[in-house]
């Protein structure tokens, strides 16, 4: 046949039988939109910051980022010093430097969470009564006057019986809180601890159910964070992975799953010397969460460590250098949020995080770049790995790793573009075949 002429096509179906396959299998095209809805597009923070109930204070933020710039002037006050300890190269230490020093000043944490759990512990009721109001008046105000976190939130006790009842007077206390000043601000983050079985997810999603109705709110506003810190709730007593479970249990609104470092060792057996978010069994569970939650919106976040940058430089440098190189691990397995316990953490972790998303930002954005202008290159590309590229320059901006000039420069496209990469229609992902 010459060039230019039209092909034959035939086929031997008729469209009856299309029909009938496409009518099969509507339960199912709902069911994948209902379960697996895609990552909700907003920025998630890199970390979650952990302060007990009765230290939370109105100035608590700057504090933190205070201490940090602190930290840095006296044991690594300029960028050499600062890479010398953490291994950057020379193209990396001014780049990271600068912008740790100046996300400590301008947004020193990016989510926290007043602790009424572990870090609180157990209180006389009209002493958790006031701590839970005052939470509510200084979150609330904090969003009114411009020095709140992005995200912020309590971690009430879990619904296990001898603390389910406080845990859920703790909870109204808050949220009566805030809807008295004004209501509940957009970065409202929960966290439930200790989350063993599915059913206590249902009985927060019910909770939260009856407070929306109690007070005139849009059903499904309130959405919650899972705390993985058991061994059952990783793997159930019939074999089968309870954190799954747990997701579908909250009837779309978990927001994240939040591993568990000390506990979850403790649970398993692990001695206190070699409880750490890289232990073997630490992997494992989070391997089981990930999985779990791929592709249903629910973001994975990893613990924290107990080793704190306090003390002679010596032993500053010595933890700045472990949970630096933990953060870089979490990054690299697609764990982008973590725990930090002390404000000395936040330098290594904005490091971690700046670094991360600055060395491979010029590789990245090529690629995406060819991508988008169909151009070829040493590695072929398709739309998986374009959504991959753009989440990672996503979260860069969001973070303030780089800059949405930079990036606009590398890629030639701008930042509702990228967001299109980032979160394709259903079926895109799958348009080469593969």
């Amino acid at each position: 046949m010459g060039q230019g002429q039209q092909e034959k096509v035939a086929t031997s179906l008729a469209g009856a039988v299309t029909e009938a396959i496409s009518a099969s299998l509507a339960p199912v095209d709902a069911e994948l939109e209902r379960r697996y809805p895609g990552d909700p597009g907003t920025r998630q923070p890199v970390h979650t910051v952990y302060v007990p109930g009765d230290a939370f204070a109105a100035d608590t933020i700057r504090t933190w980022g205070d201490r940090a710039l602190a930290a840095l002037d006296e044991h690594a006050p300029d960028a050499a010093s600062f890479a010398a300890v953490l291994g950057l190269t020379d193209e990396l230490a001014e780049p990271v430097y600068g912008r740790v020093r100046a996300k400590l000043e301008r947004e020193p944490v990016e989510d926290l969470r007043v602790d009424f759990e572990d870090g609180y512990g157990p209180r006389p009721d009209a002493e958790e009564d006031a701590t839970a109001a005052r939470a509510a008046r200084l979150i609330a105000e904090a969003y009114r006057n411009g020095t709140a976190a992005p995200y912020m939130g309590i971690r009430m006790k879990c619904m296990e019986a001898p603390v389910r009842d406080r845990g859920i007077r703790t909870l109204d206390i808050f949220l009566t809180g805030l809807m008295e000043e004004g209501g509940l601000p957009d970065g409202l983050v929960l966290t439930l601890p200790k989350v063993t079985y599915a059913e206590q997810v249902t009985a927060m999603v019910r909770l939260l159910e009856e407070f929306e109705k109690a007070r005139g709110l849009e059903p499904g506003r309130i959405g919650f964070e899972i705390q993985i810190e058991t061994s059952q709730s990783i793997l159930a007593t019939d074999g089968t992975a309870t954190v799954a479970r747990m997701i579908q249990a909250a009837e779309g609104r978990a927001t994240g799953l939040h591993y568990g470092t000390f506990d979850y060792s403790a649970c398993l057996g692990v001695s206190a010397a070699y409880q750490s978010s890289d232990h073997p069994a630490a992997d494992h569970a989070k391997a089981i969460m990930q999985v779990a939650a791929a592709g249903t919106g629910v973001r994975l976040s990893d613990g924290s460590t107990n080793v704190l940058p306090v003390g002679p430089t010596e032993n500053v440098h010595d933890a700045w250098r472990l949970h630096y190189g933990l953060t870089r691990r979490a990054l690299a397995r697609a764990y982008y949020q973590g725990w930090d316990m002390h404000p000395g953490h936040l330098p290594t972790r904005y490091a971690a995080v700046f670094a991360f998303y600055r060395e491979g930002f010029e590789q990245a954005a090529a690629r995406l770049s060819r991508y988008a202008g169909h151009a070829s290159g040493d590695v072929m590309d398709e739309p998986a790995t374009a959504k991959a590229l753009s989440g990672y320059l996503l979260r860069g901006l969001d973070c303030g790793a780089l800059d949405i000039p930079e990036v606009a420069r590398a890629t030639g496209l701008t930042r509702p573009e990228l967001e299109a990469y980032a979160a394709p229609r259903r079926g895109d992902l799958t348009v080469s075949g593969q």
